[in-house]
C-alpha cells in the first residue's frame, strides 16, 4: 500500500515546522510548500519534499498543480499553514490570509486536485471578545465577530472555505501557540528571565495556550478522522491568569525575584499607535499595533474544546508547566536565553 501524501503550506514558519516534523514521524510523503527565499532552517530532514506555490498568479499556480499531478499525483491532505499575523499594510491580512486561501483552493478545484481533507490552520481572534462580564468560554454556538484585520481576514477565509460546494474541510480555530522557536512568547520569557514581567490593564484577564506539539498532533489526528466541515477551537483545556504564567516562568527559569509591572490600556493603546507609525516608516513590521492592541486588551481567552475532544479524541498532553519547560530549555540550548 503506497504511503499517504501531505502538503503543509507556510512550511517555514513556527507552526510549519512542527507540522512537518509530526507528518514525517507519521510515515506520510511529506511536501513543504515554500517561497525560494523561505529560511528552511528548521526543514533539514532528507525526507522532506519542497515545492514553491505562486498564490500570486492563478495560472502559474495551477500549471504547478497540473506538473505536480503528472509527476506525484495529488495529495491525500493538505494543511494550509500559510498567513501572515503583523504587516505595515492592513490590506496584507487580507491578501494573504483570504486571498492566498482563495487562490489555492479554486486552483486545486480547477486541476481536480482536491485532497481527502484541506485543514485551514485559523484562529481563536475570529471569534472576538468573550464574555469579560461573567468570564463564559467562548463557545462553538456562538456567532464569530471579529474586532481586528487579522480576525476579519481569517473568518473570510473560514466562510468561503464553507460556502464551496463538496469541499473536504476541516478548520482548526487556535489559540495562543508556543514552543521552540516562538519568538512573542519567548520576548516574555526573556523579559521574566531580566527581572520584569509586564501585563495590560488591571481587570482580571483570563489567558489560554496550545504547544505547538500538542497543535501538529491535533491536525493530524483530525485528518485522518476524515473531512469534518466544521471549524474547532484548540487549546489546552485550563485557563491561566497573567500572575500564574509568570509564576511557572520563575519557578523553571530558576528566577526568584521579578518585578511586575501593569501597564493601563491607554498607555498601551499610545505604545501601540506610535510603534505602528514606526513600523510604516521603516517598512518593517511591528508586534505592537492598533490589530494587537485588541488583542492584548482582550480579558477572556477561554473557549470550549468539547467537540475537538468528541470528534478526533483531541486532548492536550502538555500542561503549561511541561510546554514552558522544553520550550525553556531549547531556548537555553540555541543560546536565546
Amino acid at each position: 500500500m503506497s504511503r499517504k501524501s501531505i502538503l503543509i503550506t507556510g512550511a517555514g514558519g513556527f507552526i510549519g515546522g512542527f507540522l512537518v516534523e509530526e507528518a514525517l514521524k507519521r510515515g506520510y510523503d511529506t511536501w513543504a510548500a515554500v517561497r525560494s527565499t523561505t529560511i528552511r532552517e528548521f526543514l533539514t530532514d532528507e525526507r522532506i519534499h519542497f515545492i514553491e506555490l505562486d498564490y500570486n498568479d492563478q495560472d502559474v499556480l495551477e500549471q504547478t498543480l497540473r506538473d505536480h499531478l503528472g509527476e506525484w499525483g495529488r495529495w491525500d491532505y493538505i494543511v494550509h499553514n500559510l498567513g501572515v499575523t503583523k504587516s505595515t499594510n492592513y490590506l496584507d491580512f487580507e491578501r494573504v490570509n483570504y486571498g492566498y486561501l482563495r487562490s489555492l483552493v479554486d486552483a486545486l478545484r480547477q486541476t481536480e486536485m482536491a485532497p481527502d481533507v484541506f485543514l485551514l490552520m485559523s484562529s481563536l481572534s475570529v471569534m472576538g471578545p468573550g464574555d469579560e462580564a461573567n468570564y463564559r468560554p467562548i463557545m462553538p454556538s456562538d456567532i464569530p465577530l471579529p474586532n481586528t484585520y487579522y480576525g476579519v481576514s481569517k473568518l473570510k477565509a473560514e466562510t468561503y472555505l464553507q460556502t464551496v460546494e463538496d469541499f473536504p474541510y476541516t478548520i482548526f480555530r487556535c489559540t495562543g501557540v508556543y514552543g521552540p522557536h516562538e519568538r512573542d512568547y519567548y520576548l516574555m520569557i526573556k523579559s521574566i528571565k531580566r527581572g520584569f514581567d509586564f501585563s495590560v490593564g488591571f481587570k482580571k484577564q483570563m489567558l489560554t495556550f496550545i504547544y505547538v506539539k500538542d497543535l501538529a498532533a491535533g491536525v493530524m489526528d483530525a485528518l485522518e478522522r476524515g473531512p469534518l466541515r466544521k471549524a474547532y477551537f484548540i487549546s489546552e483545556d485550563k485557563a491561566y491568569t497573567q500572575q500564574e504564567f509568570r509564576k511557572i516562568v520563575c519557578e523553571e527559569l530558576g528566577k526568584k525575584h521579578v518585578i511586575p509591572v501593569t501597564c493601563p490600556l491607554w498607555l498601551v493603546k499610545v505604545v501601540c499607535h506610535v510603534a505602528e507609525w514606526i513600523g510604516k516608516v521603516t517598512l518593517k513590521a511591528s508586534t505592537l499595533n492598533r490589530d494587537k492592541f485588541r488583542i492584548l486588551k482582550q480579558r477572556n481567552w477561554q473557549c470550549d474544546t468539547s467537540e475537538a475532544q468528541r470528534d478526533f479524541d483531541f486532548k492536550a498532553k502538555y500542561s503549561l508547566r511541561e510546554g514552558l519547560r522544553e520550550a525553556i530549555a531549547w531556548y537555553r540550548q540555541a543560546g536565546w536565553l
